[in-house]
């Protein structure tokens, strides 16, 4: 006997030339497995990825009408038979990606953020048809393998754009030997790269914040980088040659941006991670500029389920807390144009408001 249908209810843009107003509609949800974890929805955070996915002019190929948000979080309201370690009640958060095939060499290996079937939160199809829709609503259903459990220390609201923006700076960073005795460059002070200062300093780097100006100063000082350097600067980079161990750019612009400048700065086989994503393509670097120092040049795609526990762990146990203006979901507009604009400070929160 087949379960009886449901709908969720969201704020979803409809009209992709509207692409920044939200209606409420009612939606089909994932079809219910053994496997999955149902949530109520709490909280949502409103990611540069959600901009650029509505936006038609940006990524593109969008389906609509669409709900965005995949840094969610939320309470338990109905666990599969087959799912461990979460119960009905237990306060949990799912991120940018909902399923994966759980039968590859990625899934098998604790890699399923590169399963090359995974499914993205929202704007994605299931195996069995039915379209991905995301947080900026009542209720989510979530294979098991994306729900991951949020600690007492850490709040709802906090843990919440952790889901993406943390786990994408955190991972690269722990895989890329982020930790004491190690000097950790940030490129991009603003959602991603607030999170990758708070997480490079939590986990005992020396942390170098690049920024164009010095407008944000005060705020880098308070994150808790040692340096700060400023781009505009005639020749900012070459006091730093070849002494970084790490770069992890969260740069969302691609024009004219400086990537020979930052590889100089690599210590021997050194790594630059680019994780923000521009719309157009990053400069071309010619092969010679990687022979100098050996340096790597790479990406990362969010984060595996055991990254995302001992995130969050760490955030209970260092205290960190996201820079964060809560809005109710209902004013998903206003967060939207304050992304698209730069006016974050530097991640918005919605908080639910839908019955």
């Amino acid at each position: 006997m087949s379960e009886k249908p449901q709908v969720f209810k969201g704020y979803a843009v409809t009209d992709p030339e509207k692409w920044d107003q939200f209606e409420v509609i009612e939606y089909q949800p994932k079809t219910w497995e053994e496997t999955d974890v149902e949530l109520r929805i709490t909280h949502c955070g409103v990611c540069g990825s959600d901009v650029h996915t509505i936006n038609p002019a940006a990524w593109g190929g969008t389906k609509y009408p669409l709900v965005p948000g995949h840094e969610i979080a939320g309470v338990a309201t109905r666990v599969g038979s087959q799912v461990t370690g979460i119960k009905v009640g237990d306060r949990v958060g799912v991120g940018a990606q909902i399923w994966s095939c759980m039968d590859c060499r990625a899934c098998k290996g604790n890699q399923e953020n590169y399963c090359p079937k995974k499914t993205d939160t929202y704007g994605h199809f299931y195996p069995d048809g039915v379209y991905t829709q995301g947080g900026y609503s009542t209720a989510i259903r979530a294979k098991s393998q994306f729900v991951f459990p949020i600690p007492d220390g850490v709040e709802s609201r906090h843990a919440a754009s952790m889901l993406c923006g943390g786990l994408t700076v955190y991972s690269p960073l722990v895989r890329n030997g982020c930790g004491p005795g190690k000097k950790v460059g940030i490129v991009g002070v603003g959602g991603l790269g607030h999170y990758a200062i708070l997480f490079a300093k939590a986990l005992g780097a020396e942390v170098y914040a690049f920024t164009r100006s010095d407008k944000k100063a005060d705020d880098i000082k308070k994150l808790g980088a040692d340096h700060i350097v400023i781009t505009s600067e005639e020749g900012w980079n070459k006091p730093l040659h070849m002494s970084l161990d790490l770069i992890i750019s969260t740069a969302d612009t691609s024009h004219a941006f400086p990537i020979k400048d930052y590889l100089s700065m690599l210590w021997v086989n050194g790594s630059f991670i680019a994780v923000g994503l521009p719309d157009d393509d990053l400069p071309a670097v010619n092969a010679f500029t990687l022979l100098d120092n050996g340096s790597k040049l790479g990406g990362s795609h969010i984060g595996s389920k055991q990254e995302a526990i001992a995130m969050l762990k760490l955030a209970a146990e260092k205290g960190i807390k996201p820079w964060i203006e809560e809005l109710p979901m209902s004013q998903a507009s206003k967060a939207i144009q304050g992304v698209a604009n730069g006016k974050a400070r530097y991640r918005y929160v919605l908080t639910q408001d839908l019955e």
